[in-house]
């Protein structure tokens, strides 16, 4: 199944995003620590894209899911094994997701298959 979705923006760091980008498919290298959540908060995407970066201690690569479903954003992150950190490309291209929280759950992403494929932006 795919989904009907804007075209992605590709951004290496959550720390580009413009409000430009606003209502978009935000794809971004950077991790899904809490630090993205101000970037977000402050441009809202119609789902924002993340890496897991191994999830990390007390799941600090993946805390922005949680904080961004507070404000009702759609977030997901890919597999840190499946595509390279810092590199918004390769996320699109290859990247498998692993988590999402109950926004982007909504919107009908599912955890282990590949981004790009769940989404038709055509």
């Amino acid at each position: 199944m795919t989904i009907a979705a804007p075209c992605p923006v590709l951004i290496d760091s959550v720390t580009q995003v413009e409000p430009g980008h606003a209502g978009r498919l935000i794809v971004t290298g950077s991790h899904g620590g809490a630090s993205v959540v101000p970037y977000a908060r402050a441009v809202r995407g119609w789902l924002y894209v993340f890496n897991d970066a191994g999830v990390g201690k007390d799941g600090a690569g993946i805390a922005a899911l949680e904080l961004l479903q507070a404000d009702g954003i759609a977030a997901a992150t890919v597999a840190h094994t499946s595509a390279r950190i810092g590199e918004a490309a390769d996320t699109w291209e290859h990247g498998v997701i692993s988590r999402l929280n109950a926004a982007a759950a909504a919107l009908g992403l599912a955890v282990g298959a590949r981004l790009r494929e769940q989404v038709d932006c055509s």
